[in-house]
């Protein structure tokens, strides 16, 4: 910073403000140190910058399978939206999410003088470790459920299913079947519950969830069952890959959709547009579920111990394409 601020001729204060963005440097006089900083070839030293400030400027994150459409999504959202503010991100993803999994995480994440730590927690496996971290860094989970003093970002997966419902009985169709994921996710218990609500409001007959594991293969082999079963004209499927798999079977099977039944996904993933026939579907808004995610983490770290622990809801959005169509009478 000498270096800089002799070739720019100005004061080292005057270097530190520019690097600081402050607001109180003429324009003309951050363009020359600027100039002078490239031309000299300088780089910040952040390990140095965290000594002074006691602040790395890096976020944690701890994400279960980022294979999967959705937690990888949501932690890209997560960077990008960090990224906006300022930070870098240091990431921990795990295999399973168990207690001791995420506090192991936690614990190395605080160890690298994180400002603050967001925990990607989709399952209810991880409420125990929610339930019990660190009182001296800012936490945010995403999808954590009720975890206790830790604020919460997640897309609202009741009124999600129940859109996609509501859309299958709105067309005539007597009932709607499910295809569901894996039973220890919290969103899989959201969509259930919203699936559910609406069929006993609207008095129709609720049929037996069938189980599936979020990939194509498990709707393939639930949709080869629901091919099977007489009288089937709609199915609500937990994500849009395993409508993949589903529609796939009723192919096989000389099931016409959406002549002879219906089918909605959720998630919206990029490919459901070029499915045959194009899915209809519920997108969730990854974007927004990051951004708010780093809003409350910036908001919970200026706050420090007056911050009072809240949770935000991102709504869903209903995508109608050309899987679905009016039941026959």
């Amino acid at each position: 910073m000498a270096d800089v601020a002799t070739k720019a001729g100005v004061s080292h204060q005057t270097v530190s403000r520019v690097l600081n963005d402050h607001p109180n440097v003429r324009a003309e006089t951050r363009a020359r140190v600027l100039a002078a900083i490239h031309e000299l070839g300088y780089r910040r030293n952040m390990v140095a910058r965290a000594l002074v400030t006691r602040h790395t400027r890096t976020l944690g994150v701890v994400s279960f399978d980022t294979t999967l459409y959705g937690p990888a999504s949501t932690v890209y959202g997560i960077e990008q939206a960090a990224r906006s503010a300022g930070y870098f991100v240091s990431m921990v993803s795990l295999k399973t999410i168990d207690t001791a999994g995420v506090r192991d995480a936690l614990g190395y994440l605080a160890e690298q003088g994180v400002d603050g730590i967001v925990v990607v927690a989709p399952q209810r496996s991880a409420a125990p470790a929610l339930a019990d971290v660190p009182t001296d860094i800012p936490v945010v989970a995403v999808e954590g459920g009720h975890s206790g003093d830790v604020s919460v970002v997640s897309v609202d997966q009741v009124h999600g299913a129940r859109l996609a419902t509501r859309h299958l009985l709105d067309l005539g169709h007597e009932t709607v079947w499910h295809i569901g994921g894996p039973p220890d996710w919290l969103e899989v218990e959201g969509r259930i519950e919203g699936w559910r609500d609406v069929l006993v409001a609207a008095g129709r007959p609720i049929p037996e969830p069938l189980p599936g594991d979020w990939s194509p293969r498990s709707g393939y082999e639930a949709g080869l069952r629901l091919a099977a079963v007489p009288g089937v004209t709609a199915v609500f499927v937990a994500n849009d890959q395993m409508a993949l798999g589903a529609l796939r079977a009723f192919a096989e099977r000389g099931v016409r959709v959406p002549e002879q039944i219906s089918i909605v996904g959720f998630d919206d993933i990029p490919e459901s547009e070029f499915f045959t026939p194009p899915l209809t579907t519920v997108r969730q808004d990854f974007g927004a579920v990051g951004r708010w995610s780093i809003e409350l983490l910036l908001r919970q770290m200026e706050a420090g111990a007056e911050w009072s622990h809240e949770r935000h809801v991102v709504p869903p959005r209903f995508v109608a394409r050309a899987s679905t169509a009016p039941a026959h009478t």
